[in-house]
């Protein structure tokens, strides 16, 4: 039945009995907090977004970039950036120090602006998972609170410093999970993987609900432009540079077929702890003229430069967090119709297979300069995967995933349609 039939079939009648009329969404305010750049985070501003096209309110605390407001409205959304960060975060107490004032300035910034006018509905996005008190006020008002759990805590922890999962801070990090999951109103997981590890250790299935990380195709659509430039075959990789990323193994894998495919180049668009042994990698295999580093680009800047690529590339390490760590950028280079190379992770073989992506074998740069060369030599097996990859994004489309996001909302959140000229 059309949405349009459904609304005529719910009507509210007047006491009087004159006409009609159908129920009206009441606006929510809603607030946000998320410890990234809110212009370059996919899932934040799908969320945001989708809140504000249907009426509602959405203000985000978020980090600061160099050259931005403090304040700024973007597409309806408010943010307010508290402070800036920076990558180099290879010690653990400069990093959990970074964190714990964000917490703090997002604490009294949510505190005071739900004093002002009270919150309907706060969405705290992890990692950190502890960042979900900064809406302790508004919880203890009876504001409900989702916890966004996109990477799992404990394994990014001991992925990010080397530690065991024996150690005192692995476990530390798996109570403070616990603790912060039954803070929280509602727990929304990034994938199935990640979903069945927190339901055996911190949460009740009841109280989760998975949302796989889809791009929004409003955003990444190709142009009318044509990609490509200049003859050159452009290999790329966007996002954020971490160790289980496995940047350096792309790096090396490249390396052993530069020679063999002189038209290739490797672009990489991003920015972490591992940009600066990215730059000594380079350097150190003389590929200056054929790897580009760049600094990360806003959301909707980055999809012009997927669509001059010939082949995306996903090279996560299979430790514990990467072999479960679900990554977007496949989805945002298929929806861009560019062939992606993809690690044969466990949580890339639950989703995807051979006629989608591109597998090589995780932490193999053997294996993945073999995969690279051989789709720069075979256009024909990149177009099967860019047909196939079209049909794979479309049922996994984020309008569909934003009427599942609403739709919590409105049961979070009670009375979200008010029945508009009903008397009491």
């Amino acid at each position: 039945m059309p949405v349009t039939d459904i609304d005529e079939s719910i009507r509210v009648r007047k006491t009087d009995g004159e006409s009609t009329i159908p129920p009206k969404h009441r606006p929510l305010r809603v607030c946000m907090v998320t410890y990234t750049f809110y212009e370059m985070d996919s899932r934040a501003m799908r969320y945001a977004e989708a809140l504000v096209q249907r009426g509602d309110h959405v203000e985000v605390f978020a980090l600061r970039r160099s050259g931005t407001a403090q304040e700024e409205i973007l597409c309806g959304v408010k943010v307010y950036r508290l402070q800036g960060r920076s990558f180099d975060e290879t010690r653990r107490f400069s990093y959990i120090w970074r964190i714990l004032l964000f917490l703090a300035r997002a604490f009294y910034q949510v505190s005071v602006h739900d004093l002002r006018k009270k919150y309907d509905l706060v969405h705290v996005h992890s990692v950190p998972d502890f960042l979900v008190f900064s809406a302790m006020l508004p919880r203890l008002r009876g504001t409900p609170v989702i916890l966004d759990i996109r990477d799992i805590l404990p394994e990014f922890y001991a992925s990010k410093f080397g530690v065991s999962e024996d150690s005192f801070g692995f476990r530390m990090m798996c109570r403070v999970e616990r603790i912060c999951g039954k803070f929280a109103s509602h727990v929304i997981i990034a994938n199935q993987t990640w979903c069945e590890r927190l339901i055996s250790r911190s949460l009740k299935p009841s109280d989760c609900t998975v949302m796989l990380n889809v791009p929004d195709r409003s955003i990444f659509v190709r142009s009318a432009r044509n990609g490509g430039s200049a003859g050159r075959f452009m290999l790329l990789y966007h996002g954020t540079l971490n160790w289980h990323q496995g940047l350096d193994l792309a790096v090396r894998a490249f390396a052993k077929i530069k020679d063999l495919a002189p038209e290739a180049d490797l672009c990489i668009y991003g920015d972490g702890p591992s940009k600066p042994g990215l730059f000594r990698l380079v350097q150190q295999l003389q590929l200056e003229n054929r790897v580009e580093l760049n600094e990360r680009k806003p959301l909707r800047e980055i999809t012009a430069v997927i669509e001059t690529a010939q082949l995306g590339i996903v090279p996560k390490r299979k430790d514990k967090f990467g072999n479960e760590a679900f990554s977007t950028k496949t989805l945002e280079f298929m929806a861009m119709g560019v062939p992606v190379i993809v690690s044969d992770t466990n949580v890339d073989r639950h989703y995807f297979n051979e006629s989608v992506v591109q597998f090589f074998q995780g932490d193999d740069e053997d294996d993945l300069a073999r995969c690279i060369l051989d789709l720069i030599r075979h256009p024909e097996k990149r177009m099967k995967l860019v047909e196939s990859a079209a049909q794979f994004v479309a049922k996994n489309d984020w309008m569909l995933m934003k009427q599942e996001y609403l739709s919590l909302i409105d049961r979070l959140v009670p009375g979200t349609v008010s029945r508009v000229g009903a008397r009491a």
